[in-house]
């Protein structure tokens, strides 16, 4: 027996709502019915949907950002358009947000059949072409620059074996989120996935925290514990900031991946263990290893693949899905609704270079969701954004030089307004008036 395809109706009118239900029903369909955007999105999240039928003039947000949310999202799911107030504008619009077809009511069941046996036409089509030309989507990994796109390569040859993986790149640049792509695409996804911040466990508390202890090992061993190592049996362990490990817990780790085997704190045997290793750090472990802080050995062990997550900066055509994202997710928290963000908002987050990376950007984003109505421009968004300022790059000058020119900088880009001046400088006025009398 042929599967039932499901079809999610989203309008506001009740009686509407059931007249396409009964309609669907008869044509064998199985359906969803929402009253809102809101629910029309919840329902999407937890349901795999053949078909978006929608109206366009609904209150608080309207079928055209569902359209559009939908297209980002679902981009193989058809959409398909009913409304009582046609309009040749309206039409072309639903057509460039992503719909497949666009039917006035009232229409006839026999209509309604033809429209949406066209839009059910399309999923295939779409899938296939999808599949065959763009990259695959992990997870929470979003964008389309190149820079992705050869991250999201190395992911896909790497996630059903068990070789250590080693991951860099700055801070906020979303170093778990890749870990967790690996593990959770790949086919050992069932088993555990354990991530420890290494930077975030004192010292003396790591050690047993990764490999367990026996009763007695310690003050305060009271019994027998198994570490972060056993706890990911069958799956991935992710030691995030690496570069925070101590040269004694550098050197069991080397023999965790030497000889695939944990020795608790305080034990005299050994258990092996079946588990993939991903490591990461914003720290130069390079450097870390001419300055003897960090094992060479275990370096090399750790980076059998090597996966740079690049920064912000280096793959800004991402920043537009990246805050829609943030947007989305605000808006509904926050608003209720799904808040948009004027062109010259968007190109002030593409000029500016987030050395805090998709972190800040988020944080950014979250906060202009706050103080903004339903639209985020750009007296919404941070003084910082505003008034991008180059540091000096003139090498071998003095500290009070290099303060002069930048104090300058500041001014010039702030036209010459000290208030501003002097937050960006993070002083105060008094203070910045002084500098600028020397």
């Amino acid at each position: 027996m042929l599967q039932k395809e499901n079809i999610l109706i989203v309008d506001d009118d009740i009686n509407i709502l059931e007249l396409l239900q009964r309609h669907l029903h008869s044509l064998d369909y199985h359906t969803y019915k929402a009253i809102s955007v809101k629910e029309a999105v919840a329902i999407l999240r937890d349901t795999e949907i053949d078909l978006l039928i929608t109206d366009l003039k609904m209150p608080e947000v309207d079928g055209f950002q569902l359209i559009q949310f939908a297209s980002e999202h679902y981009p193989n799911m058809p959409k398909l358009v009913v409304t009582g107030y046609p309009s040749i504008q309206d039409a072309l619009s639903a057509i460039k947000s992503g719909a497949v077809d666009y039917l006035v009511k009232p229409f006839t069941k026999e209509e309604l059949k033809q429209s949406v046996l066209k839009s059910l036409s399309t999923k295939k089509k779409r899938k296939t072409a999808t599949e065959t030309a763009e990259t695959k989507k992990y997870n929470e990994i979003i964008g389309e620059s190149e820079v992705i796109k050869n991250v999201t390569q190395i992911i896909d040859r790497v996630k059903d074996n068990k070789a250590t993986i080693y991951i860099s790149g700055e801070s906020g640049t979303g170093k778990e989120l890749v870990a967790r792509s690996i593990h959770y695409n790949g086919k050992f996804s069932r088993a555990p996935f354990i991530a420890v911040n290494c930077g975030g466990i004192p010292e003396n508390l790591l050690e047993s925290e990764l490999f367990g202890y026996i009763k007695g090992a310690f003050t305060g061993a009271n019994d027998n514990r198994e570490g972060f190592f056993q706890a990911a049996e069958g799956g991935t362990i992710f030691l995030d900031e690496i570069g925070n490990a101590s040269l004694a817990v550098q050197s069991r780790l080397l023999r965790v991946l030497q000889e695939k085997e944990v020795v608790k704190v305080g034990a005299r045997k050994s258990e092996k263990i079946d588990i993939r290793v991903i490591a990461a750090t914003n720290s130069n472990l390079k450097e870390m290893i001419a300055k003897e802080t960090f094992r060479e050995d275990l370096f090399y062990r750790l980076t059998v693949v090597e996966i740079e997550v690049p920064p912000l900066r280096e793959r800004k055509e991402d920043i537009p899905l990246l805050a829609d994202k943030f947007l989305f997710k605000y808006g509904n928290e926050y608003k209720d609704r799904y808040i948009t963000l004027d062109t010259e908002a968007l190109a002030l987050l593409q000029r500016y270079d987030w050395p805090g990376n998709i972190r800040e950007l988020e944080n950014v984003i979250q906060r202009a969701v706050i103080m903004c109505d339903r639209t985020i421009g750009v007296k919404d968004l941070p003084d910082t954004l505003k008034y991008q300022i180059d540091f000096p790059k003139d090498s071998l000058l003095s500290l009070k030089e290099m303060e002069k020119k930048y104090i300058e900088k500041v001014l010039a880009a702030t036209n010459n307004n000290q208030t501003k001046a002097a937050e960006i400088l993070k002083i105060d006025r008094k203070t910045l008036r002084g500098k600028t009398k020397e």
